[in-house]
Order: structure tokens, then sequence, then C-alpha cells
């Protein structure tokens, strides 16, 4: 694997023969988890295919002319010529070997098929989930010296991991960076001597028989498992939004928002999460528009006060999305305004979605765990679900508020009932 920058990029990749490029950047949580995959992925497929990196701030130009607004982005090459489909943002293990076995040959994808061999690994505990409750409770639980693996599709932290800034957790005098607050309690976690295996696909999970199945090689078996598997954002579903995911729409401010400096940029949402992000982004952009189908925001007041003194942010109260479009480098945005019925344009330099999250299910399989109606696991005041030795902590639980603070006092509860049992 080797990293190149735009002088290089039509010796190695135009002349280069069968290529995959990676986008990436810094201060970027995705692009740290998609790192390991990708050089697992090269040393598979490195014979065949070649693999570069380029930093994607210090080669804008390149990145813009090949339609790239979101990191991390997989551009695959052949020939010169670009083929499949670009992949951004949460960039799954599985997605990738999809494109790079239809690069190659049926009998070279099943040579290296063949070099991959099945394991099986035993644990007290699996806990899915490496957010602030997971963290927790693997800490609690390496602390008491029950045999612990962590798992988790990306990185640890969760989307404590992304977020910029947070303000209200006990202990700091001033606000911490999302991600140094994940450093800290991964850091923490691990000094327990728990495993951690994470930056992972999760193939395959069955709670009745506590087996999960993580790359399709390894089988982890154990006495209990704990899920933490967080929320995901919610997404709008208008025409054109997952068509131009990591193309001019983004979901982390964290990670994008740097490639904005003096542009305009849409912001969809009201509530806390779309308040502060929107902020975040007037550090770099000119101009913040929010969308909002509400006549006045939904989050706390003191980041409202805030909100409404940056001279930089306009909001549009009660409209909403109808599709997004791209024309040229500007992404269009159609929304109607619900009091007038009126349809009107917006034009900005990129969009970012805010709108709320949804519970991370769909991962656990077919034997699920008692879920209230808006899909979140119930558990008891041990985190214990209704399903034998499997209990539920963090923002995937039912329950009234999702903070940090929250989230470690669930994995705090449940690792403590957990070490008691064994």
């Amino acid at each position: 694997m080797k990293e190149i920058n735009a002088a290089d990029f039509q010796q190695e990749v135009l002349n280069g023969g069968k290529v995959v490029l990676d986008f990436y950047s810094t201060e970027c949580p995705p692009c740290e988890a998609l790192a390991p995959k990708f050089e697992a992925m090269a040393e598979l497929y490195g014979e065949k295919i070649k693999f570069l990196k380029i930093f994607r701030q210090a080669n804008k130009e390149l990145a813009t002319s090949l339609g790239i607004s979101g990191s991390p982005t997989l551009v695959f090459f052949d020939n010169g010529q670009k083929i499949l489909d670009t992949i951004s943002g949460g960039i799954k293990k599985a997605e990738i070997v999809e494109r790079l076995d239809k690069m190659i040959s049926p009998d070279e994808v099943k040579a290296i098929k063949a070099n991959q061999k099945k394991t099986v690994s035993e644990y007290d505990v699996a806990i899915l989930g490496g957010g602030p409750a997971g963290l927790t409770a693997g800490m609690y639980l390496g602390q008491a010296k029950i045999k612990t693996v962590l798992i988790d599709p990306a990185l640890p932290g969760g989307y404590m991991g992304i977020t910029h800034q947070v303000s209200n957790y006990p202990g700091f005098e001033k606000p911490q960076p999302g991600f140094m607050l994940a450093h800290y309690m991964s850091e923490q976690a691990k000094q327990t001597g728990i495993d951690f295996k994470v930056a992972v696909d999760i193939t395959s999970v069955d709670l009745a028989k506590k087996e999960i199945v993580i790359d399709e090689l390894e089988t982890i078996k154990a006495k209990k498992i704990i899920i933490g598997t967080g929320t995901t954002p919610n997404t709008m579903n208008a025409p054109g939004e997952s068509e131009y995911k990591g193309k001019g729409i983004s979901y982390c401010a964290t990670c994008d928002a740097k490639y904005f400096v003096d542009k305009e940029v849409t912001v969809i949402g009201g509530g806390n999460s779309a308040v502060e992000e929107a902020m975040f982004i007037t550090k770099f952009a000119s101009k913040v528009t929010m969308i909002h189908q509400f006549d006045k925001l939904t989050a706390n007041q003191t980041a409202i006060e805030q909100l409404q003194a940056n001279e930089k942010i306009v909001v549009l109260y009660e409209h909403e999305p109808r599709k997004f479009e791209k024309r040229g480098d500007k992404m269009v945005a159609t929304l109607e305004d619900l009091k007038t019925k009126e349809v009107k344009e917006l034009v900005s330099d990129g969009v970012f979605v805010f709108i709320g999250f949804k519970s991370n299910i769909s991962v656990l399989g077919e034997t699920l765990p008692e879920m209230d109606k808006w899909g979140y696991i119930k558990t008891n005041e041990d985190m214990q679900t209704n399903l034998p030795d499997v209990y539920a902590i963090g923002d995937i639980i039912s329950k009234k508020y999702r903070q940090i603070t929250t989230a470690v006092a669930d994995g705090t509860i449940a690792a403590i009932t957990i070490s008691k049992e064994l």
C-alpha cells in the first residue's frame, strides 16, 4: 500500500492498471475505522490490485474533479477508467470485498478465499458496541477479571467520537472534543485487559446461542452478551439523498465541515445535534442556512441563544426538503413551505443532515429482545432483557434520556450485575 498526491495521480492511478484509491482526512473517525480494513484488504488482494491512499485535505482540487466531497471515499479504477461505484462514510469490509471481487477473475477470488482460515474464540462476556456504555461495561468487567471482548464495526467511542464538543461530561472544567473523550475511555478500558475487536464487520449475531460471527471468519462464543449498538442518524428518504451521500450530503460535521471554508452550507434539523453542529460548521463556512420543520427550534435554550447570536446562521422555520440535486459543484435542495405550500429552491455548496436517530437493531439477527413501539430494547433495572443472559445498555434501550452520562451508568449497572452472577 502506498500514499500518493495529486502529482502522482497520472502515473500511479491512470497508468496503474487495477487500482483502489482511498481519499481520507484527519480528525475523521470513519477514516480511522476504514484504515485497518483497507490494510487487511491490501494484504489479501495486493498482488492483483494496487491499493493507494491520498490525503484529501491536501489534494482538494483532485477530489473535487472526481466528485468527492466526503471522507473517507473509495474510488475504483481499471486501466485509467473509473469503474463500479464509489463508497463513502462508514464503509463496511463486505462492501469493499464485493467490489474487489468484481475486479479480478473467479479463479483469483477463489484462491484468495482459500487462504482465509476460520477460528472460534470463547469468552465470558461479549460486548456488542464500543460507545460510552460498552466501554464502561468493559472497564468494570476487566477490573473484575472476567474474560471479556468488545466488538465494534467502527472504532471505540460511538457517536461521541464524532461529536466535535462535549460540554456537560462531569470531571472536565472546559468542553472536551468528543474524540478525546472516546480516546480516554477506550484507553482506560484497554488497561483492564479486555480484548478489542474493532473496525470489523459483524457478519451475524445469534442471541439465543450467544454466538457472534465477525468478518465471516471468526466465531465468538460467550456466556453472556451485552448489547450496546447505539443509534444511527436518521435519513430523510428524500429523492437524491442516498445518491449524493458523500458527494454533497454529509452526516458528520467533524469529518467534512473543514472542506467548506468560506462556502455556504445547508443544515437540515433543529434539535440539539443540528444546532450544535451548525455552530461548529460556522468556524469554516461563510453562511449556514438551517431548515427546520417546526416554528421554533427544539434544542436546549442555551444552545438556541448561542445560535441566535451567530450572525452566520439563518433559520428557515416550517420548511421541509423534498428532493436534492447536484448542478455543477452546487447542491440544490427543493424545499416546501409547510404553511403556504410554496415550493422553492435553496442553492448551497453542501448539505448536512441532523434529524435525530434510530436504534441499531438490524445487526442483532432473528432472535430479538422485547422492544418498545419505537424499536428500542426494554430492560429491567439491572439492564437485563427478556432473553436469558442478554443485557442491553446505552442509547439502544428504551428510556427517557439518552446522554453520555446515562450510557455510562447503564454500562456500570450491567457489568456489576454480571460480575456478581459470574
